[in-house]
């Protein structure tokens, strides 16, 4: 069967900060393709519409997936979907992701016959049986995949990540992936799941607390295999075991692997195990995200993140340390007032550390989803992408995003303004001596993408797709914000499914 997947457009904080490579549409590539059937990916973050047009009319798809990781995308993803029904009458649409998982019902109905399915849950188990279905019938029996009809069994989730292999090869403009100044830059999956339950977070309830390693050899040979000079680690939280991290160290060391690495961990993580982060570094780890989240104890309480000021301040220290420059995220409340931006805004800029800002936002997925007491002000799909407010602000509106931007401007002061240019010319030269833009580009681009009126006009669209409202929920029981249920066997109903 010809399948051709497409992943959506770059949204605003890709615009300037990074831009991944879709790791997670690859794996569904090569699952594919191991499976004997024909596929073509259009990356829309790195392609324009007028490449997936031209693919469709050339390739003619048989069946078309769109991987849908991101709420603001489904809007976009809707109106593709229809498009290469119109271009491609019989061509089977299904939608695939973390967030359309949660509201995959919704979606579906509101796509009005444009999309023909939902995977929820992981995409590798699902694709092989999705594409005989629809060739041979029985869509409703395959796991995970919900229809106008209803749900079918519960997702599957794998066993392992050594497969399938991502299908590197089928990507296009490849060089146009980065993050800050590791351009370009691919992507790999060490571990997969979260075993921690922030809950502002949907990585936990997407994968029912699960944490699955790759082995040693596989994800070495991997890294071997990437042809990128830089590499992003995408764990939701690297290294949480360290005799993992030591043995991949070991496999890397072994095959003389050389690489600059980025990756996601926590302040308690880094405290626990200083030693296998070291090691890391003297491989090539220069990046660190830590995600603090908030500075004070309130917030951290809030967010349930199970770590204290002192911790996250020591992990910096650690970090500095051993030579890897942290990136630092902070969750902004819609309910600060201008004391408390001016409060983060002193901390950011009194720390070397880059930090980045993004406003709270109750998906679906989350705990706070379903506990959140302040309504939605809004339930624009394209707005919940955590750069705008969607529950109403302390500040007027205008006002909370003059101080948002004021205080994230701290960033283009610090790391990305002219002067920092001027700092980062060796950096800028041997990027564009190899032809690398993307980092020399995003320097002069923050105040032309992040600006009050640009935000505020953005609520201000006409709105023709809806979140659905959110049900509240007793979430004593956990298990009920899952969407993979470890444990069912292949074939059994959604224990969560009402009659």
């Amino acid at each position: 069967m010809r399948l051709l997947l497409v992943h959506p457009s770059a949204l605003m904080y890709s615009e300037i900060f990074l831009r991944l490579e879709p790791l997670g549409l690859e794996r569904v590539a090569g699952a594919a393709r191991d499976a004997g059937h024909e596929v073509r990916v259009v990356d829309l973050q790195v392609l324009g519409r007028r490449r997936l047009h031209q693919e469709v009319r050339s390739f003619r798809p048989e069946a078309l997936g769109i991987s849908l990781n991101y709420l603001a995308n489904i809007p976009e993803a809707i109106e593709l979907a229809a498009g290469v029904k119109r271009a491609v009458p019989g061509c089977f649409v299904f939608l695939g992701g973390h967030s359309v998982s949660f509201v995959a019902e919704e979606v579906l109905e509101q796509a009005e016959g444009a999309v023909d399915a939902v995977v929820r849950g992981e995409g590798e188990p699902a694709v092989a049986p999705l594409l005989a279905a629809v060739r041979d019938g029985g869509l409703s029996q395959v796991p995970g995949v919900v229809t106008a009809d209803g749900r079918g069994p519960a997702p599957l989730m794998l066993h392992g990540i050594d497969s399938p292999a991502p299908a590197r090869d089928l990507m296009r403009n490849r060089r146009r992936y980065f993050i800050g100044e590791l351009d370009p830059c691919a992507s790999i999956e060490f571990t997969r799941g979260c075993p921690w339950d922030c809950s502002f977070c949907s990585a936990w309830t997407f994968y029912g607390r699960s944490y699955r390693k790759a082995s040693p050899e596989a994800a070495a040979a991997e890294l071997a295999s990437v042809r990128e000079p830089n590499v992003f680690i995408v764990d939701d939280v690297a290294f949480i075991r360290p005799e993992h991290g030591d043995a991949i160290a070991a496999e890397v060391e072994r095959r003389r692997i050389r690489k600059r690495y980025y990756l996601e961990t926590r302040s308690d993580v880094l405290l626990r195990h200083p030693e296998v982060f070291e090691r890391w570094a003297r491989l090539g780890l220069r990046y660190m995200f830590l995600g603090m989240e908030a500075i004070d104890a309130e917030g951290l309480e809030l967010f349930r993140k199970r770590v204290s000021p002192d911790e996250n301040l020591r992990a910096l220290e650690t970090a500095r340390r051993l030579g890897i420059q942290v990136a630092v995220n902070l969750i902004v409340d819609p309910a600060w007032d201008e004391e408390h931006f001016r409060a983060v805004r002193e901390f950011a800029l009194a720390v070397p550390e880059i930090v980045h800002f993004t406003v709270m936002t109750p998906y679906p997925g989350t705990e706070i989803w379903h506990t959140e007491s302040r309504r939605l002000t809004t339930r624009d799909y394209r707005l919940f992408d955590i750069q705008h407010a969607v529950v109403p602000t302390a500040l007027p509106l205008e006002r909370f995003y003059e101080e948002l931007v004021r205080t994230q401007a701290v960033i283009n002061r610090k790391h990305l303004g002219l002067r920092t240019a001027y700092g980062a010319a060796r950096v800028l030269g041997r990027n564009l001596l190899h032809g690398q833009t993307n980092f020399a580009r995003m320097l002069w681009k923050f105040n032309r993408v992040y600006n009050p009126r640009r935000q505020i006009a953005d609520h201000r669209m006409p709105v023709r797709y809806e979140l659905p409202l959110p049900q509240r929920l007793d979430v004593a029981d956990r298990r009920l914000l899952y969407v993979h249920t470890r444990g069912a066997a292949p074939g059994a109903p959604d224990p969560r499914v009402t009659e």
